[in-house]
């Protein structure tokens, strides 16, 4: 299902948001290849919590800060989009062996989520 926030769609990505097994709720970006691109780094109460939290964010991303970080066992990268006090957002789906690397797909995940925030569809991989 698609939700429309008028413009042109962002062909092939889609946002899935997931159940965990404590009744929680976090979305995930695909993109055209399936890989996923970036996942929530906050869990929500509810579905409609978790999907405008996802909108928001896309709206936003102008104005959020992030970076990339070496991983907790410092033997890669890996990036974070945070919240204007400094929580974590969005974190990358997995670490990068090179920092150059985890750098650009940090550049274009901002530029995607700029993409959906002004105006482009995102196509909303579930049931609701």
């Amino acid at each position: 299902m698609a939700a429309r926030q008028g413009g042109a769609a962002v062909p092939g990505t889609r946002c899935q948001i997931d159940i965990s097994a404590d009744g929680s709720y976090l979305w995930r970006l695909t993109a055209t290849n399936g890989r996923v691109v970036a996942v929530a780094a906050l869990t929500y109460r509810s579905y409609a919590e978790c999907r405008a939290a996802f909108e928001e964010m896309c709206a936003a991303v102008e104005g959020l800060p992030g970076g990339v970080h070496h991983t907790s066992e410092g033997n890669g990268w890996v990036w974070r989009l945070r919240e204007p006090a400094g929580g974590a957002l969005a974190v990358s789906s997995r670490s990068y062996e090179r920092h150059s690397t985890c750098q650009a797909a940090y550049e274009r995940f901002r530029a995607l989520l700029g993409d959906l925030g002004s105006g482009g569809v995102i196509a909303w991989d579930d049931m609701d």
